[in-house]
């Protein structure tokens, strides 16, 4: 017999291996993944008039988001139309976001080329529109129900607790994968994908003096949400038993197949040999190729050294002002501080202390 349908929602914050830990669920032949389809309502918000953005508050913006989620989860697709821009006509669009990153959008019975996605992701976004023409939503909703399971991979809801409507609402069954990962790593992945945004904290790296016109609160706020969000899930809420889990990234990169496991069965699927597959020839991999360095959310890799590698791209200024912002957070997740420029480059001591958290029963 079927297991009942989950839903299933990774969440994160950006630059914390979630394109990586989302393609762990994306493997699962019984699981309908959509990649950030959040990134569509913050358009759509952030795109209207002044004057109407104003009145349109944080708290509207995480019920469209919350709405969405639900629509999604039981497979209502064509509710996305309300935020894809263009809108879609006749529920087909060419303009879903990152659309390639999930096997059911670029497979029967969605794509009629009877392309099936490759089992490892190829480092490209645009072959499978290539392949499979603009996407039917139609389609896609048919999909979704045949699945059986749902996955959704998020890094704009803040902090757990905007997520609790969702955990209570009787229409679903939500797993909330919390995924977390040093601040210092985020930042220091965060200045390599989004360069413009994170120019003054290069410009810092580069020369050892902190510019005036950095904006602190570009981590600061994700340490913030991060530190709540564990510490909501640490309180044992009635609203998150056995629908939390906290992973850190770095302990998934260490043990893959372990944490692997451990997400699969709190999430209540079958580990497939496909996803064993995927997660042996993704977690070992010096790229074969530059170019797979250069697709930004690329997932082929050598976990273990990505995990750390961190500490050899970032200065010690840096890093000692991202400790003293966010001491609290690294202590609760079990991350280590470096006293010196030395320590931290010294790659042989992990900063990355034993931890063990249970799923929230």
């Amino acid at each position: 017999m079927a297991s009942p349908r989950k839903h299933i929602l990774l969440f994160a914050t950006t630059r914390s291996g979630s394109s990586f830990t989302g393609q762990l669920l994306n493997q699962h032949p019984g699981v309908f993944y959509v990649f950030e389809p959040l990134y569509h309502v913050q358009q759509a918000f952030t795109n209207s008039s002044s004057r109407l953005r104003r009145t349109l508050d944080r708290r509207a913006l995480l019920g469209a988001y919350r709405d969405l989620l639900l629509n999604l989860y039981t497979c209502e697709l064509h509710f996305m139309e309300n935020y894809i821009r263009p809108e879609p006509q006749d529920h087909i669009t060419s303009s879903f976001f990152r659309r390639s990153s999930s096997h059911a959008l670029c497979s029967p019975p969605v794509c009629s080329d009877g392309v099936v996605a490759a089992a490892s992701d190829p480092p490209d976004e645009t072959w499978c529109p290539k392949k499979c023409g603009a996407l039917n939503l139609t389609l896609a909703s048919m999909s979704c129900l045949s699945r059986g399971h749902v996955a959704v991979k998020t890094v704009r809801v803040p902090e757990v607790g905007d997520l609790r409507t969702l955990t209570e609402d009787p229409r679903l069954d939500l797993k909330i994968v919390h995924l977390v990962r040093d601040p210092r790593a985020i930042l220091a992945s965060r200045m390599m994908a989004f360069s413009d945004q994170f120019r003054a904290w290069k410009i810092w790296n580069a020369t050892g003096r902190q510019p005036r016109y950095v904006d602190l609160s570009q981590i600061t706020s994700t340490c913030k949400d991060m530190a709540a969000s564990v510490e909501t899930g640490l309180q044992r809420p009635a609203w998150l038993r056995g629908r939390y889990l906290l992973v850190r990234y770095e302990d998934l990169a260490f043990n893959p197949k372990d944490k692997a496991s451990e997400i699969y069965k709190f999430a209540g699927l079958e580990m497939e040999d496909r996803v064993r597959t995927w997660i042996a020839k993704n977690t070992n991999s010096n790229a074969s190729s530059p170019s797979e360095w250069n697709y930004r959310y690329s997932t082929t890799r050598d976990s273990r050294v990505t995990a750390e590698s961190w500490r050899l791209r970032l200065g010690f200024d840096i890093v000692r002002t991202v400790q003293n912002l966010c001491n609290d957070t690294l202590a609760l997740l079990g991350y280590k501080q470096v006293r010196s420029a030395a320590e931290l480059k010294n790659l042989s001591q992990s900063l990355v202390e034993h931890r063990t958290f249970q799923p929230v029963t």
